[in-house]
């Protein structure tokens, strides 16, 4: 299949649109007749740009409202037509796609359709031209495919063929099953888009709402599988509305389209258990973070490790570097190095997450599946944490993912780090439970795409959370063990404290690290014990958790006490959080503990902790120094 994106999909000038097109790695494009009217460049120089850059012009589209009509109407559609043929011919494309009409003023006799892409067709032929009518969800009369494939055998024209699209069908909730019965001569070309579920009005959730294959909630694994399935091996081509993208760069919009493609294809395959093209999604599990504390002179993040209840294990054997441990598969590296990929993170965004090491079966085949996706990948970083090379990625502001497997895990920290404890193994109670990322809005897909396209992550539900400046959209992304959990936050306000951190960490970054405990309130204790800056949250919040949950009030006042807040869900699962004050008016930590298969994020919490943050003063940088 031909992987292929219509230039509506992106922001920028047709010119732009095309050479990042061509960049992403296509081989095809759809021109789109907006961007070619508003462009300065001629059909010809269009066809010669095109074909500089490398891509086919698989159709030129759309062709609005020509089917059904009578009279002069009916006569000036065809005279439409062959101007639109003309154009064709001299931009170097022989696919027009006529999408089904929205007009009052057409018929929607069967017969007197079949009649017009009749007529169609043998203009078209007469100039080696083809014909794709495609069923707009919205169409008047013709608003399903099967309707298409029935208009076009009737035809029974080699020059008219159907398109399919995903989002026209999948919205109208047409069985994916109906595929089974086209032929696949007769689809000329595939249209995919994916989008979130929403209950709004087709042509409205259409035009501001479609995403990426993979980004959604459509089954488009199982289209793309239905298509292989008939021997379908025509353009797999991205046509994407979505107010985001327009405003986002048409670079990073065109390499997300690329992924996801290839993504949905590897899906695709092993739905049908024929394997992948790429190697599989790896389980994951995450091992370590990095800190970036070069300019950390007061040893403020070592300070609040510890008296989060984190130990000091190791210092590296060469270098200006720390471990630190919770539990026994908790490691918290803290890089205090000037010369090192740590200290220029530092350099360019302050102290804070710069690296995280996430264990997988196969660190190879996990950065083999990483660069087929275009992930830009680091073979042997000059600081590499050991004699194995252990392969990372690029990810969220310019952070790494390194990927580990056993032999590379095997004896690493004791190898590199001078260990406190013989065996390497300090007896800690805390251990990762999330990581939460703010990224810009403008790529807030992206890095859904980026996380579910390289590990065996499932999307779970998207939230919106109320910061007092704005909105913040929220969604979080987790494996079936919990073993790697990850949440992206993106404001599109900015006042927002989200919007506040990407300002001040100049561009994407992790905000929080979310570690996990049996025994918060024995955590809390040490903290407070320890001096460390808790973030207060207010009287009125105990006050209404008391009343909405019919709690105990010794236990409320114990919650207030320290500062604590509250989850329950419908199980009877319970969740518990307390927050420290932010390091370098950026990051900050949170212990939680779940009980009882608890498995949300406390995003009921959410409003109540942005704003006690933003009545903390979090842009002035936290008043504790440890001792």
């Amino acid at each position: 299949m031909l992987d292929s994106i219509a230039t509506v999909s992106l922001s920028g000038t047709l010119r732009e649109k095309l050479e990042a097109i061509a960049d992403a790695g296509f081989t095809a494009a759809e021109i789109f007749e907006n961007d070619f009217v508003a462009s300065d460049l001629s059909a010809v120089d269009l066809r010669l740009l095109m074909m500089d850059l490398g891509l086919r012009n698989v159709v030129y589209q759309p062709f609005r409202d020509f089917e059904g009509l009578s009279g002069d109407a009916r006569i000036r559609a065809f005279d439409r037509a062959e101007r639109k043929f003309d154009l064709m011919q001299a931009m170097g494309t022989d696919l027009l796609l006529v999408c089904s009409s929205t007009l009052e003023a057409a018929s929607g006799d069967h017969a007197r359709i079949v009649a017009d892409f009749h007529e169609l067709g043998e203009r078209a032929a007469t100039r080696g031209l083809r014909i794709a009518y495609e069923a707009l969800a919205w169409g008047r009369y013709v608003n399903d495919h099967r309707v298409v494939a029935q208009i076009v055998q009737q035809v029974g024209l080699p020059s008219v063929g159907m398109v399919l699209d995903s989002f026209h069908s999948l919205s109208r909730k047409i069985p994916v099953s109906s595929l089974e019965n086209i032929d696949p001569q007769s689809i000329f070309l595939v249209q995919m888009a994916d989008a979130p579920i929403m209950d709004m009005d087709l042509l409205q959730w259409s035009r501001h709402f479609r995403c990426m294959p993979l980004q959604g909630g459509l089954p488009v694994t199982e289209w793309v599988a239905a298509l292989m399935q008939i021997g379908y091996q025509g353009p797999l081509s991205l046509e994407i509305f979505n107010d985001r993208f327009r405003a986002g760069l048409s670079k990073t919009i065109a390499v997300d389209g690329r992924r996801s493609l290839i993504a949905l294809r590897d899906d695709a395959s092993r739905l049908l258990g024929k394997g992948g093209t790429l190697p599989a999604r790896s389980p994951a599990e995450l091992t370590f973070v990095e800190f970036s504390a070069a300019q950390d002179a007061e040893g403020v993040i070592a300070g609040m490790l510890q008296a989060i209840g984190l130990r000091k294990v190791g210092r590296h054997r060469h270098r200006a570097v720390d471990l630190w441990q919770g539990g026994a598969n908790t490691h918290v590296v803290v890089n205090r190095e000037s010369h090192s990929l740590a200290g220029s993170f530092g350099l360019m965004h302050g102290q804070g997450i710069c690296a995280i090491g996430v264990r997988v079966p196969n660190r190879v085949d996990a950065a083999r599946r990483a660069q087929a996706l275009g992930m830009s990948i680091i073979e042997d970083p000059a600081d590499n944490l050991s004699q194995h090379a252990i392969p990372a990625a690029r990810a969220v502001g310019g952070s790494l993912v390194y990927f580990l497997d056993d032999e590379a895990l095997d004896g690493l920290w004791q190898r590199e780090f001078e260990m406190a404890h013989p065996d390497g193994v300090a007896k800690g109670d805390l251990h990762f439970d999330h990581l939460a990322a703010i990224v810009r809005y403008d790529e807030f897909l992206s890095w859904v795409l980026y996380w579910s396209s390289l590990f065996d992550l499932h999307a779970c539900q998207e939230v919106d959370l109320i910061d007092p400046g704005g909105v913040v959209q929220s969604q979080a992304l987790e494996n079936k063990d919990g073993f790697l959990r990850l949440t992206l936050n993106g404001a599109l306000g900015a006042r927002t404290l989200a919007s506040r951190f990407e300002r001040h960490f100049l561009g994407s970054g992790y905000q929080h690290l979310a570690l996990r405990t049996d025994d918060i309130f024995a955590c809390a204790i040490r903290m407070k014990r320890a001096g460390l800056p808790i973030l207060a949250i207010a009287r009125n919040y105990y006050d209404d958790l008391q009343a909405r949950f019919d709690l105990d009030g010794a236990f409320v006042a114990r919650l207030a006490a320290s500062n604590i807040l509250y989850d329950r869900d419908a199980g009877g699962g319970e969740f518990f959080q307390i927050f420290s004050r932010a390091i370098d008016r950026a990051f900050f930590f949170e212990i939680v503990q779940r009980k009882n298969s608890y498995n949300q994020y406390g995003a009921a919490n959410t409003q109540v902790r942005l704003t006690a943050q933003r009545r903390a003063g979090q842009a002035s940088n936290i008043d504790w120094c440890p001792v």
